[in-house]
């Protein structure tokens, strides 16, 4: 199944920050795909689940802690 976001969500990546256009859904044998626009460079990136954290967005109180963002 592929969900395509709209609006975008704002996510940090191993790469640096972006927007997720769609999420992939392999099943549940599989980590969920998140295809990522990167904010500096353009590229479009695949990411497995894991490596996605949501950004700080202080309107619905998601990851509000500061250094909560894990860097690899």
């Amino acid at each position: 199944m592929i969900l395509q976001l709209d609006p975008a969500i704002t996510v940090e990546t191993p790469l640096g920050k972006g927007h997720t256009l769609f999420i992939i859904d392999y099943g549940m044998h599989q980590n969920t795909c998140w295809v990522v626009v990167l904010q500096e460079s353009g590229i479009v990136k695949h990411f497995d689940c894991n490596d996605i954290i949501i950004s700080t967005n202080y309107t619905y109180g998601i990851n509000t802690k500061v250094g909560n963002h894990v860097k690899k």
